[in-house]
């Protein structure tokens, strides 16, 4: 990931504003009718508002304040308001951890957002343990997709290996017999579907005729291209970056005479990211979950979005807005049945979300019977444009 690590004054700085705004937009006095019908419906949220992965941090606090806002604006869930409770963690699991115990020991916490895969699985022995609390996140993992190990914690899309999938099924369908690339980052992340998703390609008749690992932050791919070059593809995926080094092999492999179409996952698709490939961009496709900020298909819930914040948001920003859709109607779902908001039961309540309309954010209603959501749309950058278009129907495996 590129390094956006501010200097310890600045980050200070930056937090203390960040955290003071959401804390003025969220923690309104509640009304004493909402006092007397039960106490808030609290959000705990590691959230890397400074760090590397602060590019996607203060888009999914801003999403998470915002729906909260939203919910409570209209009266709350059954009279209970939400409380969003965010800390600052850096995106270091250690803070991360011991912002949950300090959000944790302070209030009764029914629901958090996680800032990481490392996070996610090391809290989650403790998550299971106190049985209080349901858990999302920013990680699209493999790993956490297993209701059995992971019990109290959802992946708010699909995971990188459905994502694979759902990149696999449209390539399948545009061109049958392809030849497809995987180049990925040496690196957890990196590493995750590559060998699920190798077999998923045959069994859908494609062929992975080369993988390649670099390191996470590398540079020169020179000999890399190269590899590539020889081994032709129809299709070249790329997981486990953020955006370099995506730009030098696309350049490189154009200037060496590949046609390959050229392809990225969750964490390299937002609009912004793209852009700064410059004419590398130009044709990029990837997959993504929801709808991008200024799409124009019917999706009302964009278009409240759009009213609210006039400029662009980030597809990290729908995130956290979807996750905080997603907690609350759990929670609503629990009250309605008359049931204690613990992890057990808010878990059964998500799990009973069958054809659920996000208000447009996902293209398609969803259903969500495990710990993902795996669903996708193929994006195409259109550099003339500025912006990333369909190139696909949504996609569900």
């Amino acid at each position: 990931m590129p390094s956006t690590t501010p200097t310890n004054a600045l980050a200070s700085q930056r937090r203390r504003s960040l955290l003071l705004a959401a804390g003025a937009t969220l923690a309104a006095p509640l009304t004493a009718t909402a006092q007397a019908s039960g106490e808030d419906i609290v959000i705990g949220g590691s959230i890397p508002l400074t760090g590397v992965f602060a590019f996607a941090g203060v888009g999914i606090n801003a999403g998470i304040g915002d729906y909260v806002k939203m919910v409570n604006d209209a009266g709350g869930i059954k009279g209970r308001k939400l409380k969003y409770v965010p800390e600052d963690t850096g995106y270091k699991v250690d803070v991360s951890v011991a912002a949950y115990k300090k959000i944790t020991s302070q209030n009764k916490v029914n629901l958090y957002y996680g800032d990481s895969t490392g996070f996610s699985k090391t809290i989650n022995p403790e998550l299971d343990r106190a049985g209080t609390t349901l858990m999302a996140g920013a990680s699209f993992a493999s790993e956490l997709n297993d209701p059995k190990k992971y019990p109290n914690q959802f992946l708010v899309g699909p995971d990188y290996t459905e994502m694979f999938g759902i990149l696999l099924k449209h390539i399948a369908k545009e061109k049958p017999g392809a030849k497809v690339a995987f180049v990925y980052s040496d690196s957890e992340f990196g590493r995750d579907p590559i060998d699920k998703s190798e077999a998923a390609a045959k069994a859908l008749g494609l062929s992975v005729p080369i993988k390649i690992m670099t390191p996470a932050g590398s540079v020169d791919v020179s000999g890399e291209v190269i590899k590539l070059r020889r081994a032709a593809p129809d299709y070249t995926i790329f997981h486990g970056y953020i955006l370099a080094p995506i730009p030098e092999f696309i350049t490189q492999g154009k200037q060496q005479g590949m046609t390959s179409k050229w392809m990225g996952t969750f964490w390299t698709m937002d609009s912004s990211t793209v852009m700064k490939m410059g004419e590398a961009a130009d044709g990029f496709m990837g997959v993504m979950p929801y709808r991008y900020y200024y799409d124009t298909e019917k999706a009302p819930m964009l278009e409240k979005i759009r009213a609210m914040r006039p400029e662009y948001q980030s597809t990290a920003y729908v995130q956290g807005f979807l996750a905080a859709m997603l907690f609350a109607e759990s929670a609503k779902r629990c009250l309605d049945a008359g049931k204690p908001l613990d992890g057990k039961n808010l878990k059964a309540a998500l799990n009973s979300i069958k054809d659920f309309d996000t208000g447009g954010l996902i293209g398609v209603p969803i259903t969500i019977s495990g710990n993902s959501i795996p669903v996708g749309r193929v994006y195409r950058a259109d550099m003339k444009a500025q912006k990333m278009v369909a190139a696909s129907d949504w996609i569900k495996l």
